[in-house]
Order: structure tokens, then sequence, then C-alpha cells
């Protein structure tokens, strides 16, 4: 991915997100003036509190040298091609592996999210993404590691908290400047991943080989990140935040071709869910593999104080995929894709599929894709409501969205193609 293709709060580029900015601006000085008390970025209570609740009893364990386990690492994406590289280490002892697993996340609220992810001290230095150095290797060592892995974690000052907000980014806990860290136990590499690893692959084809031996999205992006996947001449390390998208596209690319080998669907289906202030409604169609997914949010929440009308985004793809990034909804439209993928896999059928996605004022800040991906998850791990007609599958989501179907309709290239097949019973 490159880097032009992604937006800040500084900077940016869709329009729900330039709303939001015009309408609710957030700085380090108007949360000094605020103190919690008043509220003037308009959320419905202070996220600068609630942190500071979490972070009080962390922060007395901060130090300039601290021990403990290691789950993850973290590459940064500013300043591409020299990124930010370094370990993510553990106050807490017992619960390291849980605190980078998202997989194991889903039911938590907003605050014990940001006390997992508060929990996590990232270190930081420079680093050439096609540098190889003895950080590089260690690093590497503790991506592929299936256990958190006991390091010494030398910093150049004490780590700390930074106390500026941005609606687009997931929370982050204390971090600090890296000055040397060692591995203090053997890390947990599994024989098959040592081998995918040593062998002459393209990095799609070793994240697909390792998802086909039951390793999950999270921990092959862990690994693609690192940079130990690919051709050698071609390895280099790959910003977090891209490979999280990039393991989402390389496997929903090879599974929808197996995919579209599958017969149909015999009716309309659809799946629900809701998890963190997000509605999921998900309509299968008995057609061949297209996909389209709605991101609504109603007017006049939180995030759409600048607009009077529903601000939705829309993303698709035909029956052949799509060569563009999808900048309107970014990752979250390749997490949910995925997981659309998966079941149609689990079931062995193909079908059209479009999602409805309502973001729900209470979504007070983001906590990143996976909250997409894990609850599209979820939503088939439920029974389907099944119909005959498509009508009579939109009248059922019509009636449990927010936002008239009608707008949804106006701007879907799915739904408002009416086929003979779809009001046939």
């Amino acid at each position: 991915m490159e880097k032009m293709r992604y937006q800040s709060w500084d900077n940016p580029r869709c329009e729900i997100l330039k709303a939001m900015h015009k309408a609710r601006p957030m700085s380090r000085a108007r949360c000094l003036t605020c103190k919690g008390g008043r509220l003037l970025c308009g959320r419905p209570s202070c996220p600068l509190l609630q942190k500071i609740n979490i972070q009080h009893p962390i922060e007395s364990r901060l130090k300039e040298s601290m021990f403990g386990p290691s789950p993850s690492i973290f590459v940064g994406w500013k300043g591409y091609p020299n990124v930010f590289i370094g370990p993510m280490t553990s106050v807490e002892e017992e619960n390291a592996a849980l605190l980078d697993d998202p997989s194991r996340w889903y039911g938590f609220d907003f605050n014990e999210i940001i006390r997992m992810r508060s929990s996590l001290v990232r270190s930081k230095t420079r680093h050439g993404i096609r540098e190889r150095t003895a950080l590089l290797e260690k690093s590497q060592e503790l991506a592929m590691s299936v256990k958190p892995t006991d390091t010494e974690v030398e910093f150049k000052v004490r780590p700390k908290y930074n106390l500026s907000f941005s609606p687009i980014s997931q929370p982050i806990g204390p971090s600090g400047v890296l000055k040397d860290f060692e591995i203090a136990e053997n890390p947990s590499i599994p024989k098959k991943v040592d081998y995918v690893v040593s062998d002459e692959l393209k990095a799609g084809d070793a994240i697909y080989k390792l998802y086909r031996s039951d390793y999950d999205v999270y921990y092959l992006s862990r690994i693609l990140s690192s940079g130990v996947l690919g051709m050698q001449e071609n390895r280099k390390l790959v910003p977090t935040r891209w490979s999280i998208t990039a393991v989402d596209d390389i496997l929903a690319n090879l599974l929808r071709e197996g995919v579209k080998e599958y017969p149909l669907i015999n009716e309309f289906q659809v799946y629900s869910n809701t998890y963190l202030e997000n509605h999921f409604e998900i309509l299968l169609m008995p057609r061949n593999w297209e996909f389209e997914q709605f991101e609504a949010w109603a007017p006049d929440t939180l995030w759409t104080m600048a607009y009077s009308k529903p601000a939705i985004n829309l993303e698709k793809e035909s029956y052949r995929g799509r060569s563009k990034y999808a900048i309107k909804e970014g990752g979250g439209y390749y997490a949910a894709r995925l997981a659309v993928l998966e079941a149609l896999e689990r079931m062995k059928r193909q079908a059209c599929v479009v999602i409805f996605r309502e973001i729900h004022e209470g979504y007070i800040m983001p906590v990143g894709v996976w909250e997409v991906r894990e609850n599209v998850r979820n939503a088939f791990r439920n029974p389907p409501e099944k119909f005959d007609t498509m009508e009579e599958a939109l009248a059922y989501i019509g009636a449990r969205l927010k936002i008239p179907i009608s707008e949804y309709r106006k701007r879907s290239g799915i739904i408002a193609q009416k086929r003979l097949e779809d009001f046939i019973s």
C-alpha cells in the first residue's frame, strides 16, 4: 500500500472524516481548557479522564529499564521507508498474550480495550525497511513466536503516555525511544512457521499456506510486518497498519477464487450482529459473487454534526474483484470482505453480498479494524433469517436499520438491479 493512500486526522480525505474534523476539532489546548468537565469536544464522556484513570496505576511501573513479556512488535508508517520499530512489552505478566490478540477481544467494552492497550509499552527506534541488523533479527524472532517472550528493554528516557487524541487511531499505550533490548528466553516459533519462512515463497503464498494451517490473520499480519516473508531479495519491514489490510486482501483474493467455484446459495439470507455501537446487516443473495459494503452514519450524531442528511460511504467490487484501494472505507472494507468469504468457504457456497454497517453515536473512539472483522465473523455464528425474495429480505433489514432502506437503494449497484429471480417464490 502506498503511503499516499492513507489519511490522518490532520489530513482528512473521506467526506465523513472531513465533516468530523470541521464539526468537532480536538487539540491539546482544548483538552486543557475543558479539563473533562465541560465536554467541549461534544463527546458524551471525556476520553482523557477515562485514559488517566487507567493510566495512573500503570505509569508508576514505567522505568528506563524494563523486564517483561513481549507478545508482539510494532512497525510504524510515519517517515516511510525509515520507520519506527520495536517490541511491545507488557507491564502485566499473566495476561500478556491477550493484550495483542484481537481474536479474543470480542465482547470487551471500550474501557477494557483501552486498559489492555495501555498495558503494552511500545518501544521505538528508526530503522530502514530493507536494513539488516541484529535488532531486526531479534524483532523477527519475537514476531514469529506464538507465545509472549520475556525481554529486557532499555529506553533512552523513561516511557510516557501521549495524551493527544485522534478519532481515527486505535488506543495506544505508553511509548519510549528504544536504546536496546535483549531476548531473555527462547521464542516459541512453530516448526511449520520456521519451515515456511526459510523456504523461497512469495509472501502471498506463504501467508495462504500458514492460514490453511490454522494460523489466524492477527499472527500472519504480525510476521508479514516483521519482514520475514517473501523472496529473500524482496523482504522488507511492512508498517503494522498496512500489513493488517494486506493480509486481509491477500487471503480474500485467494478465497474468492475458490468460492466462485461453489454452487449458489438457495435463498436470500440475512445475518445480523451489533458490537461496540456498530450494527451490521449482511444480505446474501443467490447470484454470482459481487460485494458491496455501506458504511453509514446517521445525521447529527457526535461524528456527523456537519451533516443534515445521512452520511453514507460505499465501496464495492464485481465478480472479478477490484484493483484500487478502498479509500472511502479503508481497512474496514477488507476486514469485512475477508470475514464474509471465510463464511462462504465454510458453507461451500457462492453468493452476492451486501453489507449494511451503521455506526451509532455511542462509538466514542475507533479501536481498529479488528472490530469490523469480528463483528462480521460473529454475525455468521448465528443462524440466518431466510427469505424467498429480495424484497422480503430488504423489508426485514430496513426495519432493523436507523437510516431508511431507500437511502441505500439509490446508491447501490446491486440491490437497485431488479432481476426476475428476485421476485420468484
